[in-house]
């Protein structure tokens, strides 16, 4: 019995896939965090432009 449970992989193959998971979690965490950080920067410039703009124009 110890040697059926010794040889028995069909837990390490759930553990791979949830490893797996994981990795590909983090990397889509990281990719949402660079467009966040991109768009936050595109509206702060617009931001800014409307702004001088608006003080321009008064």
């Amino acid at each position: 019995m110890l040697k059926r449970f010794i040889r028995d992989e069909s837990g390490a193959t759930a553990i791979e896939y949830g490893l797996i998971a994981a990795l590909v979690s983090l990397a889509i965490v990281g990719g949402i965090t660079q467009v966040m950080d991109g768009v936050q920067n595109t509206f702060n410039y617009v931001s800014d432009i409307m702004t001088n703009a608006v003080a321009d124009a008064e």
